[in-house]
């Protein structure tokens, strides 16, 4: 659904199916369909008229119809690691983030080819959990398929516009994680009309394996996202491994308390016979108490699930710090011991404003503050 009753529908958001319907009652040919799904996924194409071997009577029928405006790059910012966030700015003027965390080094010292997109599904978050910046500037509203969709689609534009080369001529993105700015699972509409045109041969075709929804925790919604076919991987927000501590830190813990949100997760993994990861931002003091190692050993041993174990990067404007690094590893060690999997993320962009919303924060006040001084002026 568009973000505006008078803006028209965004090419971006058709799948397979809408396409060849649309194409084929305007009396095209069918092979037409294919082609424009081409320029829309595989060549990111920025306008209609670029689409040169479509028939110029095409092109008009589409631009009466549908519009294509791809995000604007409001910034950037590239980290020594080669970690990029992304500001993009959108038709109506609301800013979101993505980042890139690019190859890695594995463990057994092989480079990894896995080039991920951290991908926002709205702009701001209405969630209010304490540690997080996407919050802090309150919800504004849902990204439609298409400006999800376009947070890939820009990046390969970035990608060509800088002369990345890379082997095989693939696409620079192949892992996508729905864990930017805003509840992937509040909007789940788009969403599944987003992942749809990511994992689709017709689309981006990204695996379903190498796809990942991050929730805070909508119980609901897991149970809903366990009914579809694809096999996505799922994650946890959770933060706390007890009611208590959880619903300080997390308000969505009022309204689906962990035994809720733990029975749907069970549901998805029954459903799906997939591995679960739990992840869990360290905040010192706050959830890092030798109760909250017991309480979350016995949650990710009911779900027989890995825990990533995050240490907090602390937000402008949130009085919360991040634990020393001895307090992190007694707190690995003790999951470990107790038979957890269990591993620290190695963090990436530590040099830029890397947790979620901090980028949109900073410019939104920059931007604000630039404007006043103009209308001033």
């Amino acid at each position: 659904m568009n973000h505006s009753t008078d803006t028209p529908r965004d090419l971006r958001s058709l799948n397979a199916e809408e396409a060849e319907d649309l194409l084929s009652g305007w009396g095209h040919k069918p092979y037409r369909a294919k082609q424009l799904l081409g320029w829309l996924y595989k060549r990111s194409a920025a306008s209609i008229d670029a689409m040169s071997d479509l028939p110029q009577e095409l092109r008009e029928q589409l631009a009466a119809v549908f519009s294509l405006r791809p995000l604007e790059l409001a910034r950037e910012q590239c980290s020594l690691d080669g970690t990029v966030k992304f500001l993009w700015r959108l038709v109506d003027g609301e800013l979101v983030e993505s980042v890139l965390i690019p190859a890695s080094i594995g463990r057994d010292g092989s480079q990894s080819d896995r080039r991920t997109l951290c991908v926002s599904s709205q702009v701001g978050c209405a969630y209010g959990c304490t540690f997080c910046a996407s919050g802090l500037m309150g919800y504004k509203r849902n990204l439609d398929a298409s400006e999800i969709v376009d947070q890939v689609l820009a990046v390969e534009r970035w990608r060509l516009a800088k002369g990345v080369e890379l082997p095989r001529r693939e696409p620079l993105v192949n892992n996508i994680v729905m864990m930017g700015m805003g509840e992937p699972l509040a909007n789940y509409d788009n969403l599944i009309r987003a992942l749809e045109i990511f994992n689709s041969p017709w689309g981006l075709n990204i695996g379903a394996r190498k796809i990942t929804v991050s929730t805070s925790g909508l119980a609901p919604q897991i149970r809903r996202l366990a009914e579809t076919p694809q096999q996505y991987h799922l994650a946890i927000s959770l933060h706390g491994a007890t009611d208590a501590v959880r619903r300080k830190i997390m308000p969505i813990n009022r309204k689906y308390p962990l035994e809720e949100l733990i029975s749907a997760c069970e549901a998805y993994q029954q459903a799906k016979g997939r591995m679960i990861w739990v992840e869990y931002i360290l905040i010192d003091g706050v959830n890092t108490g030798s109760e909250q190692v017991e309480a979350l050993s016995r949650l990710a041993k009911r779900l027989q699930c890995k825990v990533n174990l995050i240490p907090y990067n602390p937000v402008d404007g949130i009085e919360l710090n991040r634990p020393s690094d001895g307090m992190v590893g007694r707190f690995r060690d003790a999951l470990h011991h107790d038979g957890v999997r269990v591993t620290v993320r190695i963090e990436k962009g530590t040099d830029i404003d890397a947790a979620c919303g901090q980028l949109r924060l900073k410019s939104e006040k920059i931007f604000t503050s630039a404007e006043a001084l103009g209308q001033a002026g």
